[in-house]
């Protein structure tokens, strides 16, 4: 379903405001539903939300009304989960496990392993010396919690990230990572502070040999003070030498996870960028998150500090002196049409990204002496998409795929302009190869030779939209069997399966 059908389960309303869309959300106070029009003003898209009880809240949705229409028309419906847990979404999102009305299917799955950390920084979800209890799955419920993902349908979840917490703190990690393998997983991630990775080799050995993909590096900056903001003291040096462990002893690939806040590291973007083009032989991304609210904060404050998605864009664009522009970012539903084309032509399904479209953004960079080259400096990323979405239906059709495959072949070198493009890579043969046959070998070549970077802005309960919760692809297994949306459980939901699987906390100390 493409574009067109979108919002067709909400209602437009003039209000007098202009194109308002009516959706619903929480009150910040008292977490009962209630709605919310989205609407463009001065430039921005603003939610605005009025409870019965505790009065009017208003926050920025996206700070660019124009970039915000230009993700909206990269919207699709996805598959949900056949599957589901709960068979109606009346009491949205309380309920949540997964529900029938949830339209995208596990795309990322997050298994929190405890809740224990060996730092204590404020920006964190998980803190166990503050809540006081330890929340810790057993390997078994761990082992239990990983087949029920793998037992989704249309497609079992491919991808899973261990979290926590701090997920290094357990000794037992790596033989969850060799579990996770064992069952199916073909990316296994951990979120990491990096902290025991820049003290033992030797553990750097055990997770590379149990075969972990990526290390997800919380990294707030290039100089001291983000560190000594967020967590107390300089961690850089920490950093550094937890990605000289992983370059040396593996595992090989690297993501470094900035959290946002105005004030903070707005003006690190292009130094974090530029740091991570430099050890491109680790580091393979930059996935840019701001700051949710999870306390109580007034508007005032929320103005000051709130960051959005096209602020993340613009800043990246100002830090690299206008090499990665506000144009090569588009939503992670982008791509939908190449998950749509390659499943037809493989004739089984294949994961689709149908996140909803203002939930994140992502493009590719090319590092070349000392520049950056974003893949749409060179390629026509959108009519790539186009011919895609035009020759899909051919193959479900039933026309021959090696004839749907060579129209496509044919047709790609017409948008790629090599002499804006990298020197050093053939871009039309490795998006061919990749296309041709888009096994893991090819896949990674084009990792090799490229930067991702990111964006996911999580939502809080001043910025909730309902109409996202249904569309979002990262969730939570827990131990009580459920699947649960990232942003619900985080607003809704963690503290409660939290203290129903826990234990009292006693200081190490």
């Amino acid at each position: 379903m493409g574009s067109a059908g979108v919002y067709k389960s909400l209602v437009y309303k003039s209000l007098g405001k202009k194109n308002a869309r009516q959706t619903n959300s929480v009150c910040p106070e008292c977490k009962r539903v209630i709605a919310a029009s989205i609407f463009e003003e001065n430039g921005k898209v603003i939610m605005e939300k009025d409870c019965p009880e505790h009065g009017n809240f208003r926050d920025v949705y996206w700070s660019d009304a124009e970039l915000y229409r230009k993700f909206e028309k990269y919207s699709y419906t996805g598959p949900g989960v056949p599957n589901f847990q709960i068979s109606s979404s009346l009491n949205c999102p309380f309920d949540c496990g997964i529900c029938s009305a949830h339209e995208t299917e596990t795309l990322l799955a997050n298994i929190d392993v405890t809740n224990r950390c060996n730092l204590a920084c404020p920006v964190c979800f998980a803190n166990a010396r503050v809540k006081g209890f330890i929340c810790e799955p057993g390997f078994e419920e761990i082992r239990k919690m990983i087949e029920l993902l793998r037992k989704e349908k249309p497609a079992p979840c491919s991808a899973i990230q261990f979290t926590g917490g701090e997920p290094t703190v357990r000794d037992d990690l790596p033989e969850l990572i060799e579990l996770a393998e064992e069952l199916g997983f073909a990316q296994i991630q951990i979120a990491s502070n990096g902290v025991r990775l820049a003290k033992s080799t030797e553990y750097c050995k055990r997770l590379k040999d149990a075969r972990l993909r990526t290390v997800y590096l919380s990294f707030d900056g290039v100089t001291p003070e983000p560190y000594i903001e967020n967590v107390g003291f300089n961690a850089l040096p920490v950093k550094k030498k937890a990605i000289e462990n992983c370059r040396n002893f593996g595992p090989e690939s690297i993501v470094l996870v900035p959290t946002l806040a105005k004030g903070v590291n707005d003006s690190q973007l292009g130094g974090i960028i530029r740091f991570a083009a430099e050890n491109l032989d680790v580091v393979k991304g930059v996935n840019f998150q701001p700051v949710a609210f999870t306390g109580r904060i007034d508007q005032s404050q929320r103005e000051k500090k709130r960051i959005t998605i096209p602020d993340v864009m613009k800043l990246v664009e100002e830090q690299t002196g206008g090499e990665i522009p506000c144009n090569a970012w588009y939503p992670v539903s982008f791509v939908v049409p190449i998950s749509r084309f390659l499943s037809a032509m493989r004739n089984i399904p294949i994961p689709e990204l149908t996140a909803h479209p203002h939930c994140g953004a992502g493009t590719y960079v090319f590092y070349e002496e000392g520049h950056f080259i974003p893949i749409t400096n060179f390629f026509d990323v959108e009519s790539f998409i186009e011919l895609l979405k035009e020759i899909t239906p051919e193959i479900n059709g039933r026309v021959s795929r090696v004839l749907s495959l060579a129209k496509v072949i044919k047709q790609v070198p017409k948008f790629i302009d090599e002499k804006k493009g990298p020197k050093s890579v053939n871009t039309t043969r490795m998006i061919l190869d990749l296309l041709k046959k888009g096994d893991m070998e090819n896949t990674s070549r084009f990792h090799r030779n490229t930067l991702f970077l990111g964006t996911m802005h999580f939502q809080d309960l001043y910025n909730i939209d309902l109409e996202r919760v249904k569309k979002c692809g990262v969730h939570y297994a827990t131990p009580d069997g459920r699947i649960i949306p990232f942003c619900t459980y985080n607003i809704f939901h963690r503290d409660s399966v939290e203290s129903k699987f826990s234990v009292p906390y006693y200081s190490e100390a």
